[in-house]
């Protein structure tokens, strides 16, 4: 009977370890973008709306950026830079003609989903950001990636890198 209780809690460590591995294994599984290593977010289709956002022609896409508890809080605050652990998340799908409403337009198939990633130290290279861009879950080839910080750095280099803005 003894045996048992010194047994049982052994072997709920030894589950708990083998668990925190598993899921350590499949994070680390997950595709990351090359030269910055992101990864897209677990759960950050529940984060809170930034901003939407229409792309016209030669994208012709309906956007959205969500962002994690610490960007939107610097967000409402008005401070910048970011602070780290801020997490934006862009959403883009292809526009297309309401079936329902003739005036709307409304999101038609995925395109993108892109992730900004602020750490000062690991990114500073980058402005303290990384950047990743997924489609269909895979990250772009690295051409793409060397884009990122170049396209932020000549257009909202002042505004801490970041395109989008609170909606009021």
């Amino acid at each position: 009977m003894k045996t048992r209780w010194v047994v049982l809690p052994i072997a709920l460590v030894v589950l708990g370890l083998i668990a925190i591995t598993a899921a350590d294994d499949a994070r680390a599984a997950r595709p990351a973008s090359p030269i910055y290593g992101v990864t897209v977010p677990d759960g950050y289709r529940g984060w809170e709306l930034v901003a939407p956002a229409r792309e016209a022609a030669r994208f012709d896409e309906l956007r959205v950026v969500l962002g994690n508890d610490i960007a939107v809080r610097a967000y409402r605050q008005g401070s910048l830079p970011f602070p780290d652990g801020s997490v934006l998340v862009k959403l883009a799908w292809k526009e297309v003609q309401s079936p329902d409403f003739a005036s709307a337009t409304i999101p038609g198939a995925a395109t993108t989903v892109q992730v900004m990633v602020k750490d000062s130290k690991r990114y500073a290279a980058s402005g303290g950001w990384g950047f990743g861009r997924f489609v269909a879950g895979v990250p772009t080839d690295e051409a793409q990636h060397r884009t990122c910080f170049a396209c932020h750095q000549a257009r909202v280099q002042g505004r801490d890198y970041v395109f989008t803005r609170l909606a009021p």
